[in-house]
């Protein structure tokens, strides 16, 4: 799966969860360990899928 259509999937099902599910760094992190688990080949250079997942949601943590 493409880069873009992995980040899409894994946005979507952050902002899918209920609101107070998704507040805190530590929800995050738990969130991205499990999204990088479930896409293991998302495409990497020097960053982990976790970091990648991480950058993605950090912007959206905390939002309503």
């Amino acid at each position: 799966m493409a880069k873009q259509k992995v980040r899409r999937a894994v946005i979507r099902d952050w902002m899918s969860r209920a609101s107070h599910m998704r507040q805190s760094a530590e929800q995050a992190a738990a969130f991205a360990t499990g999204a990088a688990k479930q896409h293991p080949l998302l495409p990497r250079r020097r960053r982990s899928g976790f970091e990648i997942i991480m950058a993605w949601l950090r912007p959206r943590t905390g939002r309503p």
